[in-house]
Protein backbone atom coordinates (compact mmCIF):
# COMPACT_ATOMS: atom_id res chain seq x y z
CA UNK A 1 0.00 0.00 0.00
CA UNK A 2 1.29 3.24 -1.00
CA UNK A 3 2.07 6.35 1.18
CA UNK A 4 -1.05 9.14 0.76
CA UNK A 5 -0.40 11.77 -1.13
CA UNK A 6 0.23 14.93 0.86
CA UNK A 7 -0.18 18.92 0.67
CA UNK A 8 0.88 21.97 2.36
CA UNK A 9 -1.78 25.06 2.44
CA UNK A 10 -3.52 27.40 4.74
CA UNK A 11 -5.82 26.74 7.39
CA UNK A 12 -9.05 27.40 7.32
CA UNK A 13 -11.93 28.36 9.78
CA UNK A 14 -13.66 24.87 8.62
CA UNK A 15 -10.34 22.83 10.01
CA UNK A 16 -10.53 25.05 13.63
CA UNK A 17 -11.72 21.68 15.53
CA UNK A 18 -9.34 19.25 14.43
CA UNK A 19 -6.51 22.31 14.60
CA UNK A 20 -7.69 22.78 18.18
CA UNK A 21 -7.46 18.55 19.15
CA UNK A 22 -3.88 18.32 17.70
CA UNK A 23 -2.78 21.86 20.06
CA UNK A 24 -4.39 20.07 22.58
CA UNK A 25 -2.34 17.03 21.81
CA UNK A 26 0.74 19.07 22.25
CA UNK A 27 -0.14 20.75 25.54
CA UNK A 28 -0.35 16.84 26.95
CA UNK A 29 3.43 16.59 26.76
CA UNK A 30 4.05 20.30 26.99
CA UNK A 31 6.19 20.76 31.01
CA UNK A 32 4.75 24.49 30.94
CA UNK A 33 0.92 24.14 29.82
CA UNK A 34 -2.54 22.65 30.42
CA UNK A 35 -4.88 21.52 27.57
CA UNK A 36 -8.08 23.74 27.21
CA UNK A 37 -9.98 23.26 24.13
CA UNK A 38 -11.35 26.83 24.99
CA UNK A 39 -8.26 28.38 24.73
CA UNK A 40 -6.65 26.70 22.01
CA UNK A 41 -9.67 27.64 19.56
CA UNK A 42 -9.66 30.98 20.70
CA UNK A 43 -5.65 31.73 20.32
CA UNK A 44 -6.05 29.66 16.88
CA UNK A 45 -8.90 31.63 15.93
CA UNK A 46 -7.26 34.80 16.12
CA UNK A 47 -4.83 33.55 14.02
CA UNK A 48 -7.39 32.51 11.06
CA UNK A 49 -9.16 35.40 11.10
CA UNK A 50 -6.04 37.90 11.08
CA UNK A 51 -3.13 36.57 8.59
CA UNK A 52 -1.16 39.95 9.07
CA UNK A 53 -0.59 38.59 12.59
CA UNK A 54 0.76 34.91 11.46
CA UNK A 55 -0.50 31.72 9.86
CA UNK A 56 -1.22 28.55 10.19
CA UNK A 57 -0.42 25.61 7.57
CA UNK A 58 -1.59 21.90 7.66
CA UNK A 59 -0.29 19.29 6.11
CA UNK A 60 -3.33 17.12 4.76
CA UNK A 61 -3.99 14.20 2.88
CA UNK A 62 -7.70 14.07 0.94
CA UNK A 63 -9.20 12.98 3.89
CA UNK A 64 -7.44 14.08 6.64
CA UNK A 65 -5.00 16.54 8.39
CA UNK A 66 -2.13 15.29 9.58
CA UNK A 67 -0.08 18.24 11.09
CA UNK A 68 0.04 21.59 11.55
CA UNK A 69 2.49 24.62 11.97
CA UNK A 70 1.85 28.28 13.95
CA UNK A 71 3.41 30.77 12.70
CA UNK A 72 3.29 34.89 14.51
CA UNK A 73 5.01 37.87 12.83
CA UNK A 74 6.91 40.11 14.35
CA UNK A 75 9.63 42.79 13.99
CA UNK A 76 13.09 42.20 15.56
CA UNK A 77 15.42 45.40 15.87
CA UNK A 78 18.13 42.90 16.36
CA UNK A 79 17.94 41.36 12.73
CA UNK A 80 16.21 44.81 11.07
CA UNK A 81 13.17 43.42 10.11
CA UNK A 82 10.21 41.02 10.15
CA UNK A 83 10.61 37.62 11.89
CA UNK A 84 8.71 34.53 12.35
CA UNK A 85 8.43 32.85 16.10
CA UNK A 86 7.09 29.27 15.14
CA UNK A 87 4.77 28.54 17.95
CA UNK A 88 3.35 25.10 16.83
CA UNK A 89 4.57 22.58 14.83
CA UNK A 90 2.37 18.79 15.64
CA UNK A 91 2.09 15.95 13.68
CA UNK A 92 -0.42 13.41 14.83
CA UNK A 93 1.34 10.64 16.79
CA UNK A 94 0.04 8.05 14.13
CA UNK A 95 1.84 9.76 11.69
CA UNK A 96 5.20 10.48 13.24
CA UNK A 97 8.50 9.29 12.26
CA UNK A 98 7.55 9.27 8.29
CA UNK A 99 8.88 12.82 7.73
CA UNK A 100 5.88 14.40 7.33
CA UNK A 101 7.39 17.29 10.14
CA UNK A 102 10.47 17.91 8.13
CA UNK A 103 8.01 18.38 5.13
CA UNK A 104 5.93 20.66 7.01
CA UNK A 105 9.09 22.72 8.24
CA UNK A 106 10.84 23.22 4.48
CA UNK A 107 7.03 24.69 3.38
CA UNK A 108 7.94 27.22 5.94
CA UNK A 109 10.68 28.06 5.23
CA UNK A 110 10.40 28.69 1.54
CA UNK A 111 7.43 30.77 2.66
CA UNK A 112 9.83 32.59 4.83
CA UNK A 113 12.40 32.99 2.35
CA UNK A 114 9.65 34.16 -0.27
CA UNK A 115 7.85 36.53 2.20
CA UNK A 116 11.24 38.49 3.01
CA UNK A 117 11.35 36.87 6.80
CA UNK A 118 14.70 36.91 8.11
CA UNK A 119 14.65 34.59 11.25
CA UNK A 120 12.43 31.80 12.58
CA UNK A 121 12.77 31.33 16.04
CA UNK A 122 11.34 28.65 18.07
CA UNK A 123 10.94 27.36 21.35
CA UNK A 124 11.40 23.33 22.27
CA UNK A 125 10.67 21.83 25.68
CA UNK A 126 13.98 21.67 27.26
CA UNK A 127 13.93 17.78 27.83
CA UNK A 128 12.94 16.54 24.71
CA UNK A 129 16.49 15.72 22.48
CA UNK A 130 14.59 14.18 20.05
CA UNK A 131 12.60 17.01 19.16
CA UNK A 132 15.58 19.36 19.63
CA UNK A 133 17.66 17.09 17.09
CA UNK A 134 15.14 17.33 14.92
CA UNK A 135 15.33 21.08 14.62
CA UNK A 136 18.95 20.88 14.87
CA UNK A 137 18.53 18.52 11.39
CA UNK A 138 16.54 21.09 9.60
CA UNK A 139 18.93 24.29 10.55
CA UNK A 140 18.05 25.34 13.63
CA UNK A 141 20.71 25.94 16.44
CA UNK A 142 20.61 26.43 19.84
CA UNK A 143 20.54 29.69 21.39
CA UNK A 144 22.84 30.93 24.24
CA UNK A 145 19.30 33.07 24.98
CA UNK A 146 17.47 32.03 27.83
CA UNK A 147 13.24 32.34 27.52
CA UNK A 148 11.44 33.69 30.09
CA UNK A 149 7.30 34.36 30.58
CA UNK A 150 5.69 36.28 33.06
CA UNK A 151 1.60 35.22 32.93
CA UNK A 152 -1.05 37.70 33.03
CA UNK A 153 -4.24 37.29 33.78
CA UNK A 154 -6.62 38.19 31.32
Amino acid sequence: MSEPTTRVEPATLDDLPRLAELVMELMEIEQDFSPNRAKQEHGLRLILEHPSRGRIFVLRTDDQIIGMVNLLFTISTAVGGHVIMLEDLIIHPNQRGQGYGGQLLEYVKQFARRKGFLRITLLTDRIDEHSQQFFERHGFQRSAMIPMRMMLDA
